[in-house]
């Protein structure tokens, strides 16, 4: 992916020197919580209270130190996100004005380092990244990428940008008024259907980051060879089965979050083949 030099976006609030802390966990506990942590990212479900329960305690209390300014990679990674999320603001700002006649309202994006608060709950490493829909922000530490390339291998750095275009994707579905019809149907929903409607809104959300990465290839020149393969490798390495299955558990269909690898790249290959946001109706349509 062709991004440096190019324009970045104003809409980044940048928290990471905002007591940017390393974290250093010591005991034989050390490798269970990081497991722990990595499911928590990618399930979506915070289980930093599992921290401290019997098993998972570490022998002596984590050792925090200031780490100082940021380093030149994180600097970087700062850069990549904001020129990411500078193409996203273009792209659907077109679709929106072109193809349906409204005016779309970019999201803020949150950098931060370790954990930072937000409407929604706080923002850590064991929750991932996630969009806010009651403050219209995204929140993304950037060590996740990391983890993405080292600990799934996922790597590249258009894998990193299908992450970003994922959680635009939900400020989308914000913007047409979908989260709320979705919210309003879950409540009236039983356990099974409600869990199904939550997994259909995250596939659109991969559909419409390939309307995006359509959209980017088209109007940037921006998209290089290989790089819609590093996004459909990421996509299968975060499928909720191909996640339980490297940690150990047999996959549950019932308690799925975002959908299986292959339905995760289903439809980031719908939405990037047809650059339309009209074929990303996850709700309508039947998925692999």
């Amino acid at each position: 992916m062709r991004w440096q030099g190019r324009r970045g976006s104003d809409n980044i609030e940048d928290r990471r020197g905002e007591g940017r802390r390393r974290l250093s966990l010591g005991g034989a506990g050390g490798l269970g919580l990081v497991a722990v942590v990595l499911i928590g990212w990618f399930f979506g479900i915070d289980l930093t209270p599992l921290l401290n329960s019997d098993g998972l305690q570490p022998a002596r209390a984590p050792q925090v130190e200031d780490s100082g300014a940021l380093s030149e990679r994180d600097r970087a990674m700062g850069d990549f996100v904001s020129v990411t999320l500078a193409d996203t603001e273009e792209i659907w700002t077109e679709i929106f004005r072109e193809d349906l006649g409204k005016v779309y309202h970019p999201a803020i994006l949150v950098l931060f380092s370790q954990a930072t608060p937000s409407p929604c709950g706080t923002a850590s490493g064991a929750t991932g990244p996630f969009y806010c829909p009651v403050d219209g922000k995204v929140y993304l530490d950037t060590a996740f990428f990391e983890t993405l390339s080292q600990e799934l291998g996922a790597g590249g750095d258009f894998a990193a940008a299908y992450v970003v275009a994922h959680e635009i994707g939900h400020r989308v579905q914000d913007e047409l008024g979908l989260l709320d019809k979705v919210d309003a149907a879950r409540a009236k929903a039983g356990p099974a259907v409600s869990n199904a409607l939550s997994v259909r809104l995250e596939l659109q959300a991969d559909c419409f980051a390939g309307v995006w990465a359509q959209h980017a290839a088209e109007d940037f020149g921006t998209i290089e060879r290989g790089d819609v393969a590093e996004a459909m490798t990421a996509a299968a390495q975060i499928g909720d089965d191909t996640l339980a299955r490297n940690a150990g558990r047999r996959p549950m269909p019932d308690s799925f979050t975002h959908g299986t690898s292959d339905q995760r790249q289903f439809w980031f290959a719908q939405g990037f083949e047809s650059g339309a946001i009209g074929a990303c109706d996850t709700f309508a349509r039947k998925t692999p």
